[in-house]
């Protein structure tokens, strides 16, 4: 695999990365908590929350922004994937929780021991879970088949555009009522939540997130690289094609559906990756992780950070969360309103959004100093002392 990256791109890829995974730590991890840049393991959780979020936009840039294909449904793949890996640790709570009891707390309270006498009260799907090796893998398989089920019929069908969106959307929305039943064995409204170990480790230790932290910055690190790296490729370029003209793409003699396919699992179980790792350190995954709004906030962080590109869905996803984190605490109520403002903004103004914004300034630089009325054309260089002047042209003999 040959990843071509420019010196300045190395540059800024590297002082971002020694920052994040190397600096934030550190100061967590060396410095007395009295001391004024000392970063809490608190603030550290946050940040591994934006970064969780700044992977699942990645994923819905490689969809939108590279290939043109608006889904509003990738919030069910981030959810599949939290799930997943919160069912090991909801099993790994044993007798700590607060009924005592081999299994999980929402278990005996829905009286699930009269459903599943014969495991002592635990679902049949829940036991292969107590491996988290079994668990770290459904991570990626269980967002890959749904996404490819999906992708395929769709696909297949030629749905494309505007009703491509709504069905992603009815998709996200369906699972969320499902998801939300207490017969369906996923804690109905309440999800999942008090865990206590991860790997054998106390989750809520200062190390422990620490760790969680850097493997989240470690995560949105390899899923740029692999991004950069299909965008350098041929199929890069056939999904960049499909994305500005697909019929001419399919007149070319490709067969477009396979390649959408691909990219629509590609960026599933990167959603789910980061749902896996979103998690731990929330402390709880339920069925509003996959609500309809919130794949819509996702559309809205690839637009206001700027899609068609790399750096824009990360700026997105964590600008646009830490203003979430001050607003609605001081704004609680209008948040909803702002963020709609903010994307209508975006959407009119700054068509490339925060990235595209030195590109706006020297566009609009360049306008207000042209001179008018053409002047600014260059003149014809006046000839030199001793040199006859330009010929004027032959004009044109009537016949």
């Amino acid at each position: 695999m040959k990843l071509s990256l420019s010196k300045r791109e190395v540059a800024c890829v590297a002082v971002v990365a020694f920052v994040v995974l190397g600096v934030l730590p550190g100061l967590n991890a060396f410095l007395p908590a009295n001391s004024p840049l000392h970063v809490s393991t608190f603030t550290l959780s946050v940040y591994g929350k934006y970064l969780t979020y700044a992977v699942l936009a990645m994923g819905v840039n490689l969809l939108w922004g590279y290939t043109g294909i608006l889904s509003l449904g990738q919030c069910l793949f981030f959810s599949l994937g939290g799930y997943c890996l919160g069912m090991n640790l909801m099993l790994m709570i044993g007798k700590l929780g607060q009924y005592k009891a081999d299994i999980p707390d929402f278990m005996v309270f829905l009286e699930f021991p009269k459903r599943f006498p014969e495991t002592g009260g635990l679902p049949p799907h829940w036991i292969p879970f107590k491996h988290f090796w079994f668990a770290a893998l459904m991570v990626v398989v269980v967002p890959a088949v749904v996404a490819y089920i999906f992708g395929w019929l769709a696909f297949r069908s030629r749905i494309k555009g505007v009703y491509f969106s709504i069905l992603s959307q009815a998709l996200t929305y369906a699972a969320t009522l499902m998801f939300f039943r207490n017969d369906f064995t996923f804690g109905g409204n309440n999800g999942l939540t008090d865990f206590k170990f991860i790997l054998g480790f106390d989750v809520n230790a200062p190390t422990t997130k620490r760790t969680l932290y850097i493997a989240s910055g470690v995560l949105l690190l390899l899923v740029y690289l692999f991004c950069r790296w299909l965008n350098t490729t041929k199929f890069g370029l056939i999904q960049r094609a499909i994305r500005d003209s697909e019929n001419r793409v399919l007149f070319s003699g490709y067969a477009t559906a396979h390649f959408k396919l691909f990219v629509f699992v590609v960026a599933g179980v990167i959603a789910a990756l980061g749902g896996a790792l979103f998690v731990p350190q929330v402390g709880i995954i339920n069925p509003s992780e996959m609500a309809p709004e919130k794949s819509l906030e996702a559309v809205v962080w690839c637009a206001v950070g700027g899609r068609q590109n790399l750096i824009g869905p990360i700026l997105g996803a964590v600008s646009i969360n830490a203003l979430k984190s001050y607003a609605t605490h001081a704004f609680a109520e209008q948040w909803p309103y702002i963020l709609g403002l903010l994307f209508i903004f975006v959407t009119l103004f700054m068509p490339k959004g925060i990235v595209g914004i030195p590109d706006q300034l020297r566009e609009l630089k360049a306008r207000f100093t042209r001179k008018p009325n053409g002047d600014d054309a260059p003149l014809a260089a006046a000839p030199a002392e001793g040199e006859a002047p330009a010929a004027e042209p032959a004009k044109a003999k009537p016949s």
